[in-house]
């Protein structure tokens, strides 16, 4: 009996291969070609429709220093900028980016220089375990491009007046800087070094 539903279970394996290699086939065709440019530098990548910018930057690239934390856009540990916009890219597709121009954690430094937000990150010790802390900096330099480009938050006193840098008050930041999660609490911090940051930039 036992060599019977042996002999069984191997004609079972055989008649479902080749089903098992049009799945295989099937996968592959259904793959896309991406172009970006992340860092500054061209990336092609082949992926699956359904693959995130995140998986793709960590999976694909090897740029781990774009964290996964709640994998579905509650924590901001994601963030990188995407054509100059801060982007969740745990809820972003890869393949909605061809063409366009990421920027990640990896990419702010310049000539061996740390973007001064990073270094105001170490002066001010905004960080503690630092899981969330290349999405707080990703969140932070984009923020004060925006608070630069005269956008307004729901902390602007007057939104009928044109928003200066020099009106970004601490609550301006805490407001701005809200979809950023720290579990460690280093809230106090971060607030004092995108301040100090948005004075030098």
């Amino acid at each position: 009996m036992g060599g019977q539903s042996s002999r069984e279970s191997n004609a079972s394996l055989k008649a479902n291969a080749p089903d098992t290699a049009a799945k295989a086939v099937q996968r592959d065709l259904e793959k896309l070609s991406v172009r970006l440019t992340v860092n500054g530098q061209r990336r092609a990548l082949t992926i699956e429709p359904r693959m995130t910018l995140l998986d793709a930057l960590r999976e694909e690239l090897a740029l781990t220093g774009t964290k996964k934390g709640c994998d579905r856009g509650e924590c901001g540990a994601c963030t990188v900028h995407v054509d100059g916009r801060r982007v969740l890219s745990c809820m972003t597709l890869a393949a909605m980016q061809d063409g366009k121009g990421i920027t990640t954690i990896e990419g702010l430094a310049r000539d061996g220089a740390l973007h001064p937000l990073q270094a105001a990150f170490i002066e001010r010790d905004g960080f503690q375990c630092g899981f969330c802390t290349s999405g707080q900096i990703m969140s932070g330099v984009a923020m004060i491009e925006e608070a630069k480009a005269g956008w307004p938050s729901a902390a602007t006193a007057d939104v009928t007046k044109p928003f200066r840098l020099s009106d970004l008050s601490n609550a301006e930041i805490q407001e701005r800087m809200s979809g950023n999660l720290c579990r460690c609490a280093c809230y106090p911090n971060i607030v004092e070094a995108v301040a100090e940051a948005a004075g030098r930039i």
